[in-house]
């Protein structure tokens, strides 16, 4: 009879092994995915099957709408990307080894067959169905390959600037694990926390230059040499960091740069953490960031930086004690060391002891419990212990777990991980009372070994590996219509009461054309739903020569604000080219005209697009996306869904307790009556032995002694009848105390089970405008600008 394993919140991870009989068992292991806020460490030898039990997790959390992050040291899990609901040799035939079929004596064909045959046979055995697989191929698989273009590359190293609400202690983090990583891209290794280059290059990311200009790598070759700053702490920067130390620095950085195919750091899609884990229509996925294409120090540098960017990301979300999103790392060694800092430690340990009070889950796998910190161990509340090599390693996971668990016995633990196998794990986890050996499920994913940069291509598709266009900046020249014949090469002179400006210009920059810029601020209000917020607006319109000089319907959104209005262009090498301003710009009588025209036209046009989720009574926040409001709403699901488990089971918890205690002074009458019958038995057998040796020896007459020992044991014989009864009795007491709490815990589950969930993209979601009302607008702005061609 097929397991019932899909149960609200449970991660369906394997059955129950017995090691005295070497038997799979019937019950399912379950894992509540709340569990593993408190993060989770598998260990275990080559073979043991750790990536097994890593991809199952992945794909219990996609099921159940949690999104993951992976890091894929290894190249093995873009095998999720190998999912074939019809389970047909066709699908497994491109992904079976032609040299393995040879020398198995079999065509590929026939090995697809066998292959298609195995997993039928191996979903089947452990009661998994083909609507499991699309079940899971409905969340999203994404590879990302930084500095490669078989999968999605990630552009890395396109800024170095932190983002704009970044809190003092994320740029801390950020800048110091970035410019370790950097640096050893450019071949510095070992650093120490005070080294001389590590200061400087820090210094570099702090500068107030950071703030401003590209801020990439071209940037920074060009910092070390002529850096923004004079001093470094209190030291003159030519004695802390002379100029021809300086350019061998820089050198190195430039050797890095021109490298052939470096520029695939510099595109792609950008380190987004929202982006990689949600869709445009806030569905969560799995991204797996494969790096197992690097070498050491590029490997280092992304670890670092995406840890950077989901350290910062979890640190802008809202608290929870549900399992918002998972962070998987598929091998830790190197980047988690209990000696050493690299750049990717800090952020690691951060998340750690951060990330639960937010709801992001970790799990790390390694081969050897030396290879991680023993700060990280005492983080973890879970732990997968698969097959050791040595007794050494044996020893020193028993030895974590001593230090992390009070009450641990050590020699059953010793005995049962000497007796694992392949994809048999002992988990203990604090949640639970005690640890549990189970064999990890059959995976929906078809393992066949870890991917080369061809076979991922071959696995994403021809257009897996193309990067996400960004839509261009309002003001360039992706936005720009064509300039007309005779564009003039000076700028027009304008009048003194006419102010300009300049929109996001820089130096490279050769042409400009004039719009008129405006700015504004809008407050709405909405008493009956308890919105009061302010919202900029930005805008540009192009001038035209017809009877309408200027038709605010046509504004575009602009991303500059007037703070970042420059009253000056920026030096060129050569003089730049201005398009012809009409006749009306000239006119400082227009521009009053046309600030009161703005002002009706943001009162007429402009609205504040909500969301409202009627069914969970949340409406969005004003600039929130419907993508991320899907978000919050599947979190909100997730800790309803989570009160209400714990609410039914605080109900149902006396009536257990009173059962169990019941149930306990059952089991203790059964042993109390199986104690007394077992006297009484060996008392009566006494009696009636004596009674017999007395008459068969004893006098020849029959004594009254000899007739009242006959007697007595007559008696016993009957007490012992008597005690069998009240056994039977108690026995009844114990079954029937039994058969209540099974009913009991049935009918828990039963009601756990009806609570039901709802995908968070399929909620129905109301659109909500609210009007700003007169007086609400206040101009900023309305003045003429030029912007860059």
């Amino acid at each position: 009879m097929p397991v019932d394993y899909e149960k609200l919140g449970l991660f369906y991870l394997g059955k129950r092994y017995e090691l005295a009989s070497s038997a799979r068992q019937a019950e399912p292991i379950l894992y509540d995915s709340k569990d593993l806020v408190t993060h989770a460490v598998c260990v275990g030898m080559t073979g043991s099957g750790k990536t097994g039990l890593g991809i199952g997790l992945i794909e219990e959390a996609a099921i159940d709408g949690i999104p993951v992050l992976a890091i894929d040291p290894k190249g093995d899990l873009a095998n999720l990307l190998l999912t074939f609901p019809g389970l047909a040799p066709s699908d497994f035939r491109p992904w079976v080894d032609p040299s393995d079929a040879a020398a198995r004596g079999m065509t590929p064909d026939q090995l697809a067959e066998e292959q298609a045959s195995t997993w039928a046979k191996g979903l089947a055995e452990w009661d998994q169905s083909t609507d499991r697989i699309a079940a899971f191929k409905r969340a999203a698989v994404r590879v990302y390959t930084p500095g490669s273009r078989a999968g999605t590359p990630l552009a890395l190293l396109r800024s170095l600037r932190g983002t704009a609400n970044e809190s003092d202690e994320d740029s801390r983090a950020r800048v110091t694990s970035t410019a370790a990583s950097l640096l050893a891209l450019a071949g510095f290794v070992e650093l120490g926390p005070h080294d001389r280059e590590l200061t400087f290059i820090s210094a570099i990311l702090t500068s107030a230059a950071a703030a401003t200009g590209s801020a990439d790598l071209p940037w920074l070759v060009q910092q070390i040499q002529r850096p923004s700053f004079d001093r470094v702490g209190v030291l003159d920067l030519e004695t802390f960091f002379p100029a021809t130390q300086r350019q061998a620095l820089a050198l190195r950085f430039n050797s890095v740069l021109a490298s052939p195919g470096f520029d695939v750091w510099l595109d792609g899609a950008p380190l987004d953490i929202g982006t990689m884990l949600f869709d445009a229509a806030g569905k969560p996925g799995s991204a797996i960031v494969s790096i197992a294409h690097l070498g050491d120090a590029e490997r280092m540098l992304v670890v670092s930086l995406v840890l950077n960017a989901l350290l910062e990301w979890t640190r802008r979300q809202t608290g929870t004690g549900s399992l918002r999103a998972l962070l998987y790392m598929d091998e830790v060694f190197g980047y988690l060391p209990p000696v050493a800092n690299p750049p990717s430690k800090l952020p690691l340990l951060t998340l750690l002891k951060q990330a639960r009070a937010f709801g992001v889950g970790i799990v790390l796998a390694t081969q050897n419990p030396v290879d991680l910190d023993y700060k990280a161990l005492s983080n973890t509340g879970t732990w997968f212990l698969g097959k050791l090599q040595t007794e050494r390693d044996k020893s020193r996971v028993l030895d974590g777990l001593e230090g992390v668990t009070s009450g641990l016995d050590r020699a059953t633990l010793d005995k049962t991980l000497s007796s694992l196998r392949k994809r048999v794990f002992l988990m203990h986890n604090v949640h639970d009372s005690a640890p549990v050996v189970f064999e990890t499920r059959w995976t929906l994913s078809y393992l066949r070994g870890p991917m080369g940069r061809d076979e991922l291509k071959r696995a994403l598709g021809s257009g897996a590996a193309t990067t996400p266009a960004e839509p261009p900046r309002t003001g360039t020249a992706a936005s720009a219509p064509a300039g007309p014949p005779g564009t003039p090469s000076v700028k027009p002179i304008l009048p003194a009461n006419v102010r300009e400006f300049y929109l996001l210009a820089d130096a490279s920059v050769s042409e400009y054309m004039p719009v008129l810029y405006g700015a504004a601020r809008v407050h709405y209000t909405d008493t009956k739903r308890g919105i009061d917020t302010v919202e900029d607006l930005h805008v540009a319109v192009p001038f035209t020569d017809g009877a309408v000089p200027i038709d605010w319907e046509r504004a575009e959104p602009s991303s500059a604000t007037p703070e970042d209005l420059a009253a000056a262009p920026p030096p060129t090498g050569a003089a730049a080219r201005y398009r012809p301003l009409p006749p009306a710009g000239l006119d400082a009588k227009r521009y009053a005209a046309w600030t009161k025209d703005f002002e009706q036209w943001v009162l007429r046009a402009e609205r504040l697009m909500l969301y409202a989720a009627p069914s969970l009574k949340l409406t969005s926040n004003a600039g929130e996306s419907e993508r991320d409001f899907r978000q919050r709403l599947q979190l909100a699901q997730r800790e309803s869904r989570d009160a209400a488990v714990q609410k039914l089971r605080d109900k149902y918890a006396p009536k257990v307790a009173r059962l169990n205690q019941r149930l306990q002074s059952a089991g203790d009458a059964v042993a109390r009556e199986e104690q007394q019958a077992t006297q009484q038995k060996t008392q009566t057998m006494v009696s009636v032995g004596a009674t017999v040796l007395g008459a068969l020896f004893g006098r020849k007459t029959v004594s009254l002694s000899t007739l009242g020992r006959a007697t007595t044991a007559a008696r016993g014989v009957g007490r012992s009848v008597k005690e069998t009864q009240d056994i039977a009795r108690a026995r009844e007491r114990l079954q029937e105390a039994e058969g209540e709490l099974k009913a009991l815990e049935a009918q828990l589950a039963e009601e756990i089970a009806g609570l039901g969930a709802t995908d968070s993209t399929e909620i129905a979601l109301d659109t909500i405008e609210i009007k700003p009302k007169r007086g609400a607008v206040d101009v900023r702005l309305v003045a003429l600008a030029w912007r860059p061609v």
